[in-house]
């Protein structure tokens, strides 16, 4: 069947937003925590710094959701943008304390705003062209493959940067002379992503083009945001299905905290030193991000092949838990064949996860109406993000060994379970890729 030229147009716009959005932390995440160092802050300030980047986000995901849904999207996420380039800047220039921890402050609201609201945007203009049983699969899965592979290749990109600035002529010690150490070769990722922040922002106030809302005051949207949130809210606790899916995104959430958390020090040991360690998970989160781009491709055909996007999740997530598990039997090994098997692992963990999440998104976008899209995919990234809190809380204190991986496979696969049973309305049929 022939698609709808709005409907495709709206497929590459949201492919290239979701390039462009995650593009800018890719290139930061390799190189942060050691700018942060060279710059003398302890690693109690680096926990600090983070901690002030996740409860901002925390505190602000269902306001700015409820944001998005009564000002619009596009005025978001071009906000979203303009707060990420000034916070990319102050963290690659900033020198003191202060000044670092306004750029994670502001990074934080920046990743709030922008939290499901391109997605957001997507679902509404298809819908708006094609009718509100337009196929959205396709479309959600060829953005999380955009998401991943931009973070991959920014992790890789940021990674390698100050290296090459170092080679030769060591143009890397030439820039931080001449700018009296404003900036250093680990500064270079990041002032890059500030200059990648100001393109999404032209691209999304060019492209990114919306209906006609009512006209807003600011008494309007102060009043408007938190009705917006507390629908938001009891549609979690009257929908069965929407229910179901946040429990998945929060047993999702788990699985990612442990493999962040764990992943590191087993890289460690394995290779003998923490800057060789470091190299190996800076490899194996690229092989993550690919692994989670391929999931989110295969969405579609996971979900025509088990018959329904409920069976595709509960298929992914329990792939998710099959690589827990291979992880946690392998944690005190260092064998060879122990140690492919904890790699595969790690990737069928990462590969389940991509490809629930499209699966997960098409059923909750069927559930909710437009004026509160992005409060609902904001509900959901939070319960994400505070399980993942606590399974890091709880697996911090858990002896190292299989333990950890065992109890956090058990998590996700009774998210993986919840999906035995059919919701009561009819199950939506795949139609098409």
């Amino acid at each position: 069947m022939t698609e709808p030229p709005g409907e495709l147009a709206a497929r590459r716009r949201y492919v290239t937003v979701c390039a462009l959005l995650w593009l800018p932390p890719g290139l930061s995440m390799a190189t942060m925590v050691l700018l942060f160092t060279e710059r003398g802050m302890s690693l109690a300030a680096v926990a600090g710094l983070f901690a002030a980047h996740s409860l901002t986000v925390a505190a602000l995901e269902l306001p700015t959701g409820g944001l998005s849904d009564v000002l619009g999207r596009r005025p978001v996420l071009a906000a979203a943008g303009g707060l990420g380039v000034v916070a990319f800047a102050l963290i690659g220039l900033g020198t003191t304390a202060w000044l670092l921890t306004a750029g994670m402050v502001l990074m934080g609201v920046a990743r709030a705003l922008a939290s499901g609201t391109a997605e957001a945007w997507y679902v509404d203009t298809v819908q708006a062209c094609s009718g509100p049983d337009a196929e959205l699969r396709t479309g959600l899965a060829r953005g999380g493959s955009a998401t991943s592979a931009a973070l991959a290749a920014g992790i890789l990109l940021g990674g390698a940067l100050p290296w090459l600035l170092g080679l030769g002529p060591d143009l890397g010690a030439r820039l931080s002379e001449a700018t009296s150490g404003a900036v250093l070769p680990l500064s270079v990722p990041l002032l890059l992503a500030a200059a990648l922040k100001t393109v999404f922002v032209a691209y999304v106030l060019a492209a990114l083009r919306e209906p006609p809302r009512p006209p807003t005051t600011l008494r309007s949207v102060l009043r408007g945001v938190p009705v917006t949130i507390a629908d938001g809210l009891r549609l979690g606790g009257h929908d069965a299905l929407v229910r179901r899916i946040l429990l998945a995104a929060a047993a999702a959430g788990s699985a990612l905290a442990a493999i962040e958390l764990l992943i590191p020090g087993r890289t460690t040991a394995l290779t003998g030193s923490n800057a060789s360690g470091a190299m190996v998970y800076a490899a194996l989160s690229c092989v993550g991000f690919v692994c989670s781009g391929l999931g989110s491709h295969l969405a579609p055909l996971t979900a025509r092949i088990a018959g329904s996007g409920e069976r595709a999740v509960l298929v992914s997530l329990a792939a998710g838990a099959g690589g827990l598990l291979l992880l946690g039997v392998t944690a005190s090994s260092v064998h060879p064949a122990a140690t492919a098997l904890a790699a595969f692992g790690f990737g069928l963990v990462y590969l389940g996860l991509g490809a629930a999440a499209p699966n997960e998104n098409d059923l909750l976008h069927r559930r909710v109406a437009g004026a509160g899209r992005a409060t609902a995919l904001s509900v959901q990234s939070l319960a994400q993000q505070l399980v993942g809190a606590l399974t890091g809380l709880a697996v911090g204190v858990l002896w190292p060994g299989p333990l950890p991986w065992l109890l956090t496979g058990a998590v996700l696969l009774a998210g993986a379970l919840l999906w035995l049973r059919r919701s009561d309305e009819r199950a939506v049929q795949v139609t098409g890729v």
